[in-house]
């Protein structure tokens, strides 16, 4: 199974746009990489009327829709929500899984934490974080921190986990 790794902090902190950098950078040096995003809004996940919605409404627990582009898969009834669960149950061919969110559920943690937006963290050692992305030097001296620019520090740094 792939490593799965989840990214929390505040809202506006600047998860989306590190793991976005940070997907570049693992792509780069030839790794297969998922992501899996937790939204705490209502989202739109497939189109009312189309076949897949159609299927879903007729009861089907498990819809795909495949084209030449991709693929999306709409699960209405997914009991484990934790990233690491869903990695194992949808993402079988990535070599590393990126979460965002998730900041309740088990697993190893990078919290980015930024001192002008919100400078509390989340989550603590005991949630499983184990660095911060941050330039709160007082936050967990004890972890690695890393600033919001060290892409490659912070690639290296999962590469060793």
């Amino acid at each position: 199974m792939a490593k799965t790794l989840t990214f929390v902090g505040h809202s506006g902190s600047g998860k989306t746009t590190l793991v976005e950098k940070l997907v570049r950078e693992f792509a780069q040096r030839g790794l297969r990489v998922a992501t899996i995003k937790h939204a705490h809004h209502q989202v739109q996940l497939d189109t009312p009327g189309k076949d897949s919605w159609r299927y879903t409404q007729a009861g089907a627990a498990l819809s795909m829709l495949v084209t030449g582009e991709g693929v999306q898969l709409v699960a209405k009834e997914i009991v484990e929500r934790d990233p690491q669960q869903l990695a194992q149950r949808f993402i079988g061919e990535a070599d590393l899984v990126l979460a965002e969110g998730f900041s309740l559920a088990p697993g190893a943690k990078i919290e980015v934490v930024r001192r002008a937006h919100n400078p509390t963290p989340r989550c603590t050692v005991e949630n499983g974080l184990v660095a911060l992305v941050t330039d709160v030097d007082e936050a967990f001296p004890q972890l690695p921190h890393f600033a919001l620019d060290d892409v490659d520090g912070i690639v290296d740094f999962i590469l060793k986990l």
